[in-house]
């Protein structure tokens, strides 16, 4: 089984093989101004390198929060965050975004401009104030539209697209700041199926072909078992399994967490069958 070890700092796989994590937060203790009690509270969070790894938990269970801290958005009220083994408050604002993407659920950008122009706007950690595109700026958006398969839609005001073509288009817009980490908040909100699965199939190319670390929210289950190697379970603010989808879903988990009497079967891949809420006295 995929574990942590608290006091050597470090993960290992089933085969007791050394997995290395690009970003770990340790002894997190994590809460709002307006919260009396910690939203979040975790000995310790791991998101390997090169992999993707998914966050599930039930509304409220911590997993946007998670990721504010791991973005640098929300500082630890407790413990910290290292990217690369260095502490996230050491980096400068652009600096970071140098080496971290981070796309969040609420977002909001003029619909009149194009899909170029939004994409363009990832490219901000490497310009001067007011600057125009440079040619290496111009490459890394047609890169990053052609990544998505929205190159066609460059010139195309985002007011006019579809809510998948809109979501691929924001992606686009943080792989356009070139990072090897990459962080999702719920990518495939309010999308249909066709479209979340388009959005999650261009997050596995993107980390299959260009060996991007992803670590994204997710609400599906079942998706997140299909597209992450590695899974995040949270329940209340607390860590309550982290290991691969075969690992971390079980029968068990699905009553304790999400509150659901299911099936699960292994064969001939992983399947969650739902059978009815959980009866609780």
């Amino acid at each position: 089984m995929t574990h942590t070890d608290t006091e050597t700092k470090t993960v290992t796989s089933e085969t007791g093989t050394p997995v290395e994590s690009v970003l770990i937060g340790e002894k997190l203790e994590l809460r709002y101004e307006t919260s009396t009690e910690p939203v979040v509270d975790c000995t310790r969070l791991d998101v390997p390198k090169g992999a993707v790894t998914a966050l599930v938990g039930p509304n409220g269970s911590g997993k946007s929060t998670i990721l504010k801290a791991l973005s640098n958005q929300l500082p630890p009220a407790k413990g910290e965050v290292r990217l690369r083994d260095r502490d996230v408050r050491s980096y400068g604002r652009k600096e970071f975004a140098r080496e971290l993407g981070f796309l969040a659920q609420d977002r909001d950008s003029p619909s009149e401009i194009t899909v170029a122009e939004l994409v363009a706007q990832g490219r901000y950690p490497y310009r001067e104030f007011f600057s125009g595109l440079t040619d290496d700026d111009r490459e890394a958006v047609e890169r990053a539209l052609s990544l998505t398969g929205i190159e066609h839609l460059g010139e195309t005001q985002l007011a006019q697209l579809s809510g998948g073509q809109k979501q691929l288009a924001w992606i686009a817009m943080v792989l356009a700041q070139e990072t090897d980490v990459l962080l999702l908040d719920e990518p495939t909100t309010f999308l249909d199926l066709h479209n979340q699965f388009r959005v999650l199939e261009t997050i596995r190319t993107l980390n299959e072909r260009e060996g991007v670390t992803v670590a994204v929210v997710l609400h599906d289950i079942t998706q997140a078992a299909r597209f992450g190697d590695y899974l995040i379970a949270l329940d209340d603010g607390q860590l309550y399994d982290w290991g691969s989808p075969e690992e971390v879903v079980t029968e068990q988990l699905l009553e304790d967490v999400f509150g659901v009497e299911a099936t699960v079967r292994h064969e001939p891949e992983l399947q969650v069958l739902p059978r009815q809420a959980c009866q609780h006295d």
